[in-house]
């Protein structure tokens, strides 16, 4: 690395909103602390709302002159979107295997599981299929990708492994299931088209559910807008700082205890850091020996040897924590991975696993190793994999309210689309664009409806239990009050959190979502809470939200 002299990052925005991205600049400055002089750093994205932000965030401690490039508009800014509402996966498949014949098709899904299950239905309809996510080997996702470069009339289904870098070839439709949480991923997504010339962007939405159809039509309101998600960097990456100074240890056989911060002071998640607490993650992992001090030279402890030490320190090399997943093997021929939880359940009869659009018959399980072995069958099967739904943001909510509350109707819209829209907007009667609403509906349970995205919701929810003494329920819409607190009540508590309001008070954390840091291990459990509280905030909506009207309708 001393002779390295640019590094070009493609794909920035996909580093720069998670903690992968405060990685990689900790090793950028490492290796330009080993080179004696600043890299280059090139940075590319073509889905960036705020890349002024994301050029500074790039630079780190580099002092050279720096900036933005965009490229000039172009007829490759066009697009054909169209939205339709089908009601089911089944329907779905039908609608592929019957649209746009003889074109080759790359269809969308965000999750694994319904990926599999809509690759085997297409193949049932004798379209050629092949399916590719995160849960495939790696020799299965090149045939399938490989196979579906070469031809034409097919399809294939993805989640959003394919939203980046690899090449599948001319693509003539994207086609998505239901709606992605974010513009950014939409254009990805789209800009996998248009690429051959006379040719241009197209995606067709296909709804499979009511909730997913407003959420479509409120992406493509929010699109049509010009919106992209700015990127936001995570902040306080106290863990991810735990993993650099442990990589430090071994980088340099032992590091001084007053020297090993001027490799990564650079990095701007690290300089937000009160000096104090950066000292109190050294104390803390020095105390659980995960690290020792000898005279001023830290180096590895004993639990840091037992915990990361495997494999060469291998648990180093990512900033995040992996499921325990078991190996799907036909034979010598490795087919992916499923969550072991997909095992762990009762079950009558042969276990059938879905995986690479085929169903595989379990023969065999060999916990102690992670492994199952599996034969084709015709049978159906189901695999599982966990995940998080991590709900969604202030601006796509907010676009949701818009297109409930309006009467108009869009020109992308399928009379279907309309005709559901028309009538779910019937059941919000009492939405207006410019307040939010607490509503009691006859007896029940008072609630408060925001659209205030999945943060600024978990915030306030946190501080009315408070207020309450009892638990307030929230998701990305609503915040739902204890039974037993009426209308009067509410309204009383929603006024004294206007009043006490301030940009300390932090959504609740829980436990598991410590454990759930891979570095977890290394913090106090003070510092962690405080990460991932500032990490869960959103006081720009918060504060918006507590500044509109608040109506208040009691129903009988």
């Amino acid at each position: 690395l001393r002779n390295l002299q640019v590094v070009v990052v493609d794909e920035i925005h996909a580093f720069a909103g998670d903690d992968r991205g405060w990685h990689l600049l900790s090793v950028l400055e490492r290796a330009s602390k080993l080179a004696g002089r600043e890299i280059q750093r090139i940075g590319l994205s073509a889905t960036v709302g705020n890349p002024e932000t994301l050029v500074n965030w790039l630079a780190g401690s580099c002092e050279r002159a720096r900036d933005v490039y965009l490229p000039p508009e172009s007829k490759a800014d066009e697009a054909d979107v169209k939205l339709d509402y089908v009601a089911s996966l089944d329907n779905a498949a039908v609608v592929i295997s019957r649209l746009h014949r003889g074109e080759k098709r790359l269809v969308f899904v965000d999750s694994r599981a319904r990926a599999e299950q809509l690759a085997q239905m297409l193949r049932v309809l004798d379209v050629t299929t092949f399916v590719t996510h995160s849960s495939l080997s790696q020799e299965q996702r090149h045939q399938a990708e490989e196979a579906f470069a070469t031809r034409d009339d097919c399809v294939i289904v993805a989640t959003s492994v394919l939203e980046l870098g690899i090449d599948v070839g001319n693509l003539d439709r994207v086609i998505q299931i239901d709606s992605p949480s974010t513009v950014s991923s939409f254009l990805q997504r789209m800009g996998r088209t248009g690429r051959r010339s006379g040719s241009v962007r197209n995606c067709l939405f296909l709804a499979t559910k009511e909730p997913a159809l407003v959420q479509a039509a409120a992406l493509i309101d929010l699109w049509a807008d010009g919106y992209v998600e700015p990127i936001v960097p995570p902040p306080l990456p106290y863990h991810v700082l735990a993993q650099q100074l442990m990589a430090l240890v071994l980088q340099e056989s032992g590091i001084g205890r007053s020297e090993w911060f001027d490799w990564v002071r650079g990095v701007s998640g690290f300089q937000s850091m009160p000096d104090e607490s950066i000292e109190q993650v050294v104390e803390f992992m020095l105390s659980e020996r995960i690290l020792w001090d000898d005279c001023g030279i830290l180096g590895m402890g004993q639990e840091g040897e037992e915990t990361f030490g495997r494999r060469n320190f291998m648990e180093l090399f990512s900033v995040f924590m992996s499921p325990p997943l078991f190996s799907i093997l036909h034979g010598r021929q490795e087919l992916g991975f499923v969550d072991q939880m997909t095992f762990m359940s009762k079950q009558d009869g042969p276990r059938i696993l879905l995986l690479g659009g085929r169903a595989w018959k379990v023969n065999h399980i060999d916990w102690p190793r992670k492994k199952a072995y599996v034969e084709p069958t015709d049978a159906k099967g189901r695999t599982r994999w966990s995940g998080t739904g991590q709900g969604i943001d202030f601006a796509l909510a907010q676009s949701i309210k818009k297109v409930l509350s309006s009467d108009k109707t869009r020109d992308c819209w399928s009379r279907r689309a309309d005709e559901y829209i028309v009538e779910i907007r019937h059941e919000y009667p009492w939405l207006q664009v410019s307040s939010t609403v607490a509503i009691q509906p006859g007896d029940g349970l008072v609630q408060w409806w925001t659209f205030g995205g999945n943060r600024a919701n978990a915030t306030m929810a946190n501080e009315l239990t408070r207020i309450c003494g009892k638990k307030v329920s929230y998701d990305s819409f609503l915040l739902e009050f204890p039974s037993d607190h009426k209308m009067q009540v509410v309204e009383n508590a929603i006024n004294e959190l206007r009043e006490r309001w301030s940009l300390e008070m932090l959504p609740d954390i829980d436990q598991a979502t410590i454990d759930g840091l891979k570095f977890s291990k290394c913090l106090p459990s003070k510092l962690a809470m405080e990460m991932l509280g500032k990490r869960l905030q959103d006081t720009a909506a918060t504060t918006n939200l507590l500044r509109q009207t608040v109506r208040h309708i009691v129903q009988a």
